[in-house]
């Protein structure tokens, strides 16, 4: 990067907490104030802000705007969800990639609940009780396995009845064009709950693509349900259709991008036939000199044609169970 010394003009101010009475006020402040991730930060929800409006303006119109939300499924675990749950609740976007695990979590929450536990517990011990540990959250296997299979077996025989009945087809025909999208839609509609994402999917007709699906609880259930119905599969490239349709002629395309993984690259990689995405937030803790993708800068992708020259970009290194919350309580407030 080039130094001018005539562009440093811009005096880092002190934070006034007599001002900062809602987050809005304090994200601003975090602007003036500077020092390393706050100036991210707000730049970001700047950025998320003016997608968000684009959107309104364009009525969420996908063929006019479109815009992407990608994140694993570990924060699906936590409250964090509900950060998922209100920007689709409320269109901030249009299209979701994400991975197997989200469905596993959302699904098994809406009926189950899962604990505060520590990072430093033993987890010998744990699995003597039947308790599982995703980082500091426990997770007894009740409030998972468990009540996947109770709750989403059934429902995989409900919408094969109904599609049978629908389409009038049987055999490897009936799955045809049935990608992960058409799955959440079909869960969420039967089984989602208000405060699930898979609800506000189906709701708004949102595609929740998930590359992985085979990678988690649901992937496991899916399986089985082949045992009984040899016919079945998910059709994945019925997901890319849709992506492909969405992608080739949108006129803006943005993206907010959680951790990285194969649902941050699908975001990129579709962005990549219409000359990269238009604007990009990037929130990961991953670092950059191992290669990974999670730890992958805006500018790398700049290099491969999937973020433009000029789109207004962010990397904000922390923590997303910190960072979203944030955020949310000044986009959604």
């Amino acid at each position: 990067m080039a130094v001018n010394p005539e562009s440093f003009d811009d005096p880092v101010l002190d934070f006034d907490f007599s001002k900062s009475g809602d987050t809005g006020a304090l994200i601003d402040q975090m602007s003036k104030a500077g020092g390393f991730t706050a100036t991210k930060l707000s730049k970001a929800r700047d950025i998320l802000s003016n997608m968000r409006q684009q959107l309104n303006d364009a009525e969420y119109d996908s063929s006019k705007v479109l815009n992407w939300l990608s994140f694993p499924a570990c924060l699906c675990a936590t409250g964090t969800r509900g950060f998922f749950v209100e920007a689709i609740k409320q269109q901030m976007f249009n299209v979701v990639s994400t991975t197997c695990g989200t469905l596993d979590h959302d699904i098994a929450r809406s009926f189950e609940k899962y604990y505060h536990g520590e990072f430093e517990l033993d987890d010998k011990e744990l699995a003597e009780h039947g308790l599982m540990r995703l980082g500091n959250v426990v997770v007894p296997d009740a409030s998972y396995g468990q009540i996947i299979e109770a709750v989403v077996m059934p429902v995989l025989e409900e919408i094969r009845e109904d599609r049978m009945a629908e389409t009038g087809k049987t055999g490897a025909d009936l799955w045809h064009g049935f990608g992960s999208a058409h799955l959440v839609w079909e869960l969420g509609k039967r089984i989602g709950t208000p405060d699930s994402l898979i609800h506000w999917a189906a709701e708004h007709k949102i595609p929740v693509v998930i590359p992985g699906i085979t990678d988690g609880s649901i992937g496991a259930q899916l399986f089985m349900f082949r045992q009984k119905y040899r016919d079945f599969h998910i059709d994945t490239l019925a997901d890319e259709q849709i992506l492909s349709d969405l992608t080739w002629d949108v006129e803006t395309s943005n993206a907010l991008m959680v951790g990285g993984g194969i649902s941050k690259h699908h975001v990129i990689w579709w962005n990549q036939y219409r000359e990269g995405l238009d604007s990009a937030v990037y929130l990961t803790t991953a670092p950059e000199h191992d290669g990974s993708l999670s730890g992958a800068r805006p500018r790398e992708a700049i290099s491969w044609g999937k973020l433009r020259q000029d789109a207004p970009n962010v990397c904000v290194e922390g923590d997303a169970s910190v960072l979203l919350p944030i955020l949310g309580a000044d986009l959604f407030s």
